[in-house]
């Protein structure tokens, strides 16, 4: 296997799919625009559903790139080997282009000649067939053809060779996955890659979007179809280099080192302090992402802000676990941004204001505790007298409402001389767990975007609301720092100081209203960021030059945005906002309607 650092695994990869004839795009932000089912980018092929659906992509039918991704499902589980909240997906998709046996070939050159896995140590496994699609007989074809013995091809069922539909319907299709044979035995005489025994190590997966599920629960074949490669860089780099654990790659042992300057400690001499140390160096990372994105979200008590809170106050409580200064994680943010400033600018550019955000943040804790410790001592006056048990449910509560530390909770119960319902507490927190699962990160139903007429609707008229907001408040520094759209209403978040009086919304509405009775087409244009810069054009731009992006003029508005929108302003109806609110410091928000 080939040793190397994630500048080079990246650029390796990139490089290769460019040798491909396919486009190298940039990473999407992780606040996904216009989807109300999850709140980050979890996934490479999240940001390309549009395309994945059959929407023309500016760049072409090749696609390949490292999209930055943030799950925060399994929060509790960061600690371990191999768990993170941020990571980064090497992907490269055919929209419509070529399929299996490209498909197939590349990912052998690229695992078994770039990457130089051993050949006699590899393995794959694809789709066994049911009822309702056949066996994937043409990429077992395939990978023999490149020399794969039969012997490593495993056939196995749904569950662990089908990618989708993302919702109840759509487009889905079987996959083939790589895997390593790391050598230990057979956990039984029927061990395959299926097994969770640790003998097949996942390197790498190809999804083959062919055919549609219907709402009758049929399968037809798909007219366009599509390809999705990918496999986790974090987890590619452990596996090339032979590392125990992710906390051991490049991207992550310099902020141990700080760690352990910082704390006098040794990573690997205590499982608490390594936990500790993997902990602080995750949240912070992925924090300093979230901070940093160019759509950055700030801490809050509502959706994105409110995971983000919990992250950094999470590393916080660690970092006084280990004697160290929450102050600290502002000092590993500047290291994680000069670590990525390569690979992602904007981090370097938002490196203030993550700083600004972090430090914020660490003296809103520290009122906490102290509201905590409050709390704690009001809890204890109205317990009954002669009760030796704190309730776990109570400890929950505030831990959950206070941000109040279980440890500390533990301790000062302790010191009064309760013991704390642990049991009580795991149920709480469990009962918690499985409600914020299904509601922080619903597994892409609808299609990961509801691309519906209403949808698109509300979409165009979030353009009209941004060029409208410039307008009235004669200030042309507010940019998006967030949407969701429902198809219901929407919402939209933007940087500005103060609430809007009762005049300015009225005049945005009829500025809105104003360009949706003009019943003038959604034009879209494909031009060069270059040229769309050149047009007047709002939105992110790449910091790559010549990259085509596209462009859609709506009435008095002109954004670079991938879509999809209405045919015509006309489309839209009425254009009502039913509320403006603070959505976090700096950042107000808007809901409204179209009726």
């Amino acid at each position: 296997m080939k040793k190397l650092n994630s500048e080079q695994l990246r650029k390796l990869y990139l490089d290769f799919y460019n040798s491909k004839a396919h486009a190298v795009i940039e990473s999407a932000s992780l606040i996904p625009e216009n989807d109300p089912t999850v709140l980050f980018t979890t996934a490479g092929m999240h940001p390309l559903v549009p395309y994945l659906l059959g929407e023309k992509h500016p760049a072409g039918k090749r696609l390949t790139d490292v999209q930055v991704c943030v799950r925060t499902g399994d929060i509790e589980s960061v600690g371990d080997a191999s768990h993170c909240t941020f990571f980064e997906m090497l992907g490269s998709w055919s929209l419509g282009d070529y399929f299996k046996r490209d498909a197939i070939a590349w990912s052998y050159e690229l695992l078994l000649e770039k990457l130089e896995f051993d050949k006699d140590r590899f393995a794959v496994t694809v789709f066994a067939g049911d009822e309702n699609c056949p066996r994937d007989d043409e990429s077992a074809k395939r990978w023999e053809e490149l020399g794969i013995s039969k012997d490593n091809i495993f056939y196995l069922d749904k569950k662990h060779n089908w990618w989708g539909p993302a919702g109840m319907t759509g487009p889905c299709g079987p996959d083939t996955e790589m895997f390593i044979d790391t050598g230990k035995p057979k956990c039984s005489e029927n061990c395959s890659p299926a097994c969770d025994c640790g003998k097949y190590m996942e390197i790498g997966n190809d999804v083959f979007m062919q055919y549609f599920k219907n709402a009758d629960g049929s399968f037809e074949p798909l007219k366009n179809k599509n390809v999705d490669q990918g496999m986790g860089l974090e987890r590619m780099l452990c596996i090339l280099n032979g590392y125990k654990s992710v906390f051991e790659t490049d991207l992550f042992s310099f902020a141990i080192e700080k760690l352990e300057q910082l704390s006098g400690k040794r990573y690997g001499e205590d499982d608490d302090v390594t936990k500790a140390m993997r902990i602080i160096a995750d949240h912070t990372r992925t924090s300093t992402f979230l901070l940093g994105d160019r759509n950055g979200v700030s801490p809050s008590n509502v959706d994105q802000g409110y995971v983000l809170r919990r992250l950094i106050r999470r590393a916080m409580r660690y970092c006084r676990a280990i004697g160290v200064d929450d102050g600290a994680l502002a000092e590993l943010a500047r290291l994680y941004v000069d670590k990525y400033k390569n690979a992602y600018p904007y981090i370097k550019e938002n490196e203030e204001r993550i700083v600004l955000e972090l430090n914020s943040e660490r003296d809103k804790f520290a009122k906490t505790i102290e509201q905590g410790l409050k709390e704690f001592d009001k809890v204890l006056s109205h317990l009954p007298q002669g009760m030796t048990v704190f309730p776990g449910k109570t400890a929950f509560r505030l831990y959950d409402t206070f941000g109040f530390p279980i440890e500390m909770t533990e301790e000062l119960a302790k010191e009064k001389g309760f013991v704390l319902d642990t049991e009580g507490y795991k149920k709480a927190f469990a009962d918690h767990q499985a409600l914020s699962k299904a509601g922080a990160e619903q597994k892409f139903k609808g299609g990961l975007a509801d691309n519906g007429v209403q949808t698109a609707r509300l979409h165009s008229a979030t353009h009209l609301l941004n060029a409208a907001l410039k307008t009235v408040l004669n200030d042309n520094s507010i940019q998006q720092k967030g949407s969701n759209i429902t198809a219901e209403r929407l919402r939209f978040d933007f940087n500005f100081p103060r609430p809007l009086t009762k005049e300015e919304l009225e005049r945005v509405e009829q500025l809105v209203n104003g360009e949706i009775a003009k019943d003038v087409p959604v034009k879209l244009e494909e031009m060069t960021v270059e040229q769309a810069k050149a047009a007047g054009a709002i939105g992110v731009f790449s910091s790559k030059y010549g990259e085509v992006v596209k462009v859609y003029t709506i009435g008095f508005s002109k954004e670079i945005c991938g879509g999809p929108h209405a045919a015509t302003t006309g489309e839209l109806g009425k254009f009502r906002i039913v509320k403006e609110q603070s959505s976090s410091a700096g950042v107000r928000r808007i809901k409204a309607v179209l009726e």
